[in-house]
């Protein structure tokens, strides 16, 4: 992941040195945005092991969240700007799958800021502005929670006790995120803006009982992120 952000950092390094010289334009998006987990997870070897199950017939998914979204724009000329993405906190119920389908493992929230180059597309056409975009994507989750439900399973595995301690840590990312979207303008001000992401997101699920990591799972998130909105351009 170190080198997807050096090779971000340069490549917007690289489009903001002719900042000063440039005609600037700042716009502000704002609107729905959800997220819409590709997952893909390894196994739970300690669950099945305690429980009998076949090896490799266990994993976890992510469902979809949709929050309030806010972008901002730079645009540095004609063809380039920068853009970060930002939203209210996305809220995620993680549940197993094969042979602990729909079992709730827990929950989590998490922010993935992402800041992008943008390039624009010149259409002759003032009003419909098309784009694409590529940048670096930074995940990092909070308020991890183990359900009642998991902690039941291992209540009555004889994995825990009601006495033990249980909780959910998922670690923080760093991946690329590519981007394509359109802004329509309505007046001089006001407009629409539509983007699609795909986000790498890549993290580790460790589940500890007592402060120990007693199974550990690395989860590819990899969503979709879709936003529409409303625009704003000073």
């Amino acid at each position: 992941m170190k080198t997807s952000m050096i090779l971000s950092s340069l490549l917007i390094a690289g489009l903001a040195a002719p900042m000063a010289a440039a005609a600037d334009q700042f716009s502000v998006n704002v609107g729905a945005i959800g997220v819409m987990p590709n997952d893909d997870s390894a196994s739970l070897p300690v669950i099945e092991s305690v429980a009998g199950l076949d090896s490799g017939s266990t994993g976890v998914t992510v469902d979809e969240n949709t929050q309030l979204g806010i972008t901002f724009d730079y645009r540095l000329n004609p063809n380039w700007s920068i853009e970060l993405i930002a939203a209210t906190p996305f809220k995620h119920e993680i549940h197993g799958t094969g042979a602990i389908d729909g079992l709730k493992i827990g929950e989590t929230k998490h922010l993935p800021p992402t800041l992008l180059a943008q390039y624009h597309f010149d259409l002759d056409n003032d009003a419909i502005d098309p784009f694409v975009g590529f940048g670096v994507n930074y995940t990092t989750f909070f308020e991890e929670k183990v359900s009642p439900e998991l902690g039941g399973v291992l209540t009555d595995l004889a994995v825990i006790t009601a006495n033990d301690d249980v909780e959910l840590a998922l670690s923080n990312s760093w991946g690329f995120a590519f981007q394509a979207g359109v802004n329509v303008a309505l007046t001089d001000n006001w407009g629409l803006h539509f983007m699609v992401s795909r986000m790498a997101i890549d993290t580790v699920a460790d589940v500890r009982i007592n402060g120990v990591t007693a199974e550990s799972v690395a989860v590819d998130i990899d969503p979709t992120v879709a936003m529409f909105g409303i625009r704003y351009s000073f």
